[in-house]
Formats: structure tokens, sequence, C-alpha cells
């Protein structure tokens, strides 16, 4: 399948109590040992792995799930997009200390959808 997702995010209000939820409901090893207490969830067989992080101290954005899906280049997948009526939230950005490019945009619908340059 071309454009798979390759991630998926779940932001609450509180990055720990929300990393424990997950821990204690699906047992998953959540490691956020990082300077932005960012919850990496690795992938198991079958699955891709994600994060889990939270809102509070100002961080942007509200609580919620999001997909990131893996692209070639996301500025071309944004100019797509919205050429079919979405809108940009976020252009090509890299990601501090990650070495990950993302961006992000809005369905005609609404729904948040992260890009990954692959």
């Amino acid at each position: 399948m071309p454009n798979p997702v390759v991630h998926f995010e779940i932001m609450g209000k509180e990055s720990a109590k929300t990393q424990q939820f997950y821990r204690d409901l699906f047992e998953w090893p959540v490691d956020a040992n990082n300077p932005m207490n960012y919850g990496m969830v690795p992938g198991g067989e079958g699955g891709i792995g994600g994060g889990i992080g939270g809102t509070e101290g100002g961080a942007e954005g509200h609580p919620g799930v999001m997909i990131y899906v893996g692209v070639p280049d996301v500025d071309a997948a944004l100019q797509k997009a919205n050429s079919l009526g979405a809108t940009t939230v976020m252009g090509k950005t890299e990601v501090p200390g990650a070495n990950v490019t993302i961006g992000m945009f809005t369905d005609p619908d609404g729904n948040q959808i992260g890009l990954v340059q692959t």
C-alpha cells in the first residue's frame, strides 16, 4: 500500500497520567525518557509505533488521537491535500533532535492528519 500509516499519537491533558493509563490498559511499554516527556511506544508484530503526550505546560493542541501517514515529500503531499479541499495546519517542519520531517493538515471534514517524510 502506498503511503501507509506509520505513527499514531495520543494526546491527553497530562502526559504522565495518559501514558500510565495506556501502560495499564494495554500493557504497552512507554518510554518518556526525553526532554519533551513524549512517551514513545514501539511497534509490535503487525502494529505500528506511536507516541503518548500531553497538552500541559502550554503545549500546542488539544487532547485527541492522530495518525501520521508516510509520504516521500511533505510539501507535495500538503499541496495535493490543499488542492482537494484540505487546509494546512503545519507546513513542512523538522522535529528538533529527532531527524524527522513532518507536516499537518485538516481534511474537508476537519479531521487533523499528520504527514511524515519517509
